[in-house]
């Protein structure tokens, strides 16, 4: 087992931990919200540019695969830029994209905006996280899990918005056009708030050889795109076992979904808490441990209630993984950061199409089985990380 390194205190950060946190927290709220306004709009996509189910899945992929091809770039940015320069450019990209999409005239068009999406989001996805990491070392303290949470509730905001503007009008370029303008407005707010590039001097330089930093960023990524593999599959598989395994109504089946979020997102907002007090490796061992073993005990026991209760241990059990691990990659520089949210991508990626290919061999409780598998594994992984100490709060 790998031990804990300090959590040093940066010197020289001139925003305050009350002020910069939010701000950071609006970042993390604008990626969630982004996707969330496109995806919602799925639908009337498909039917303005004449999509077929082939041509749709294409769509659909080519942002996620965009993001994981996009490390490379997103090292060089980070090192040229610096995380806050990255976030602004990087967010504003992505507010300028929905109009982009909703005025696209043709699916090769609609394609290539969707691919610059997932670079600017991969952009982002690194530079928030390295924002996130360099609160915790500037001031000491613990944010990364509610900085996540955010995430969510940025995801949230934005499906309530598209409910709200289809019942008004189902005019595409109006609504992308809206979110545009109140992403942009969130993104001028959090600007002053956003952390300069010289307070992320207090975490661990990656001075270090080629060799050993690759080491422990693939253990760190082995970790994520386990993580997100067991993510994805909850969120795309659980209303489906529901209804064909666990015999649950079309009303109960949805309930999966629910129950996984609200879990993890409850668990986000108290995580940071138990990450000062046991430090983050312990969380991330324990959590995972949760997550595969609730899962493990509930494919046997059958029935709708332990099932509900199997995935809520997932939901508990996973919310602080990935934030912690994004924290341990940024002590390792930007290139194990940009990897491990590649890996991450990936991991989101492939694995609901990896449970499909287990449930269509075996049944959707082997497929379901994996799940609980992958979340062990992230247990495994986590044995070969080296995490930063416990710290306040």
């Amino acid at each position: 087992m790998r031990s804990e390194q300090p959590r040093t205190r940066a010197t020289s950060d001139p925003i305050p931990f009350h002020r910069a946190q939010p701000g950071i927290a609006v970042v993390f709220a604008l990626l969630g919200f982004q996707y969330a306004t496109w995806a919602s709009r799925v639908p009337a996509l498909t039917e303005r540019l004449g999509l077929s189910e082939a041509r749709l899945g294409l769509l659909l992929m080519a942002c996620g695969a965009s993001a994981a091809a996009s490390f490379p770039l997103v090292t060089a940015l980070m090192r040229r830029l610096g995380s806050r320069r990255l976030v602004l450019l990087s967010a504003a990209v992505l507010a300028l994209l929905l109009p982009a999409l909703a005025l696209a005239p043709n699916y090769p068009a609609a394609l290539a905006v969707i691919c610059c999406d997932g670079v600017a989001v991969g952009c982002l996805n690194v530079a928030m996280n390295a924002q996130g990491a360099a609160l915790e070392v500037a001031h000491g303290r613990t944010a990364m899990a509610r900085l996540h949470a955010a995430f969510s509730a940025g995801s949230l905001g934005a499906a309530l918005l598209a409910s709200g503007v289809t019942a008004l009008t189902p005019d595409l370029p109006s609504h992308f056009a809206l979110a545009c303008v109140l992403l942009l407005l969130l993104l001028a707010w959090a600007r002053p708030r956003l952390l300069p590039d010289a307070a992320h001097r207090g975490g661990e330089e990656p001075r270090r050889s080629r060799a050993v930093v690759t080491a422990a960023a693939l253990w760190m990524g082995a970790a994520m795109a386990f993580a997100t593999v067991t993510e994805g599959a909850m969120n795309d598989w659980s209303a489906l076992y529901l209804d064909t395994v666990a015999g649950a109504s079309e009303q109960i089946a949805p309930l999966g979904i629910a129950v996984v979020s609200v879990t993890m997102v409850t668990a986000r907002l108290f995580a940071d808490g138990l990450r000062s007090r046991w430090g983050d490796g312990r969380v991330v061992r324990a959590g995972s441990a949760l997550a595969g073993t609730g899962l493990a005990l509930a494919l046997p026991a059958g029935g709708i209630m332990p099932t509900l209760i199997g995935f809520a241990c997932v939901g508990l059990g996973a919310a602080a993984v990935t934030p912690c691990v994004y924290v341990a990659a940024a002590h390792k520089g930007p290139e194990a950061l940009a990897l491990v949210a590649a890996m991450g991508t990936t991991g989101l990626l492939a694995g609901p199409a990896l449970i499909g290919f287990i449930a269509s061999a075996g049944g959707l409780v082997w497929g379901m089985g994996a799940v609980a598998v992958s979340a062990l594994l992230v247990t495994l992984c986590a044995t070969r990380v080296t995490w930063p100490r416990p710290t306040t709060g």
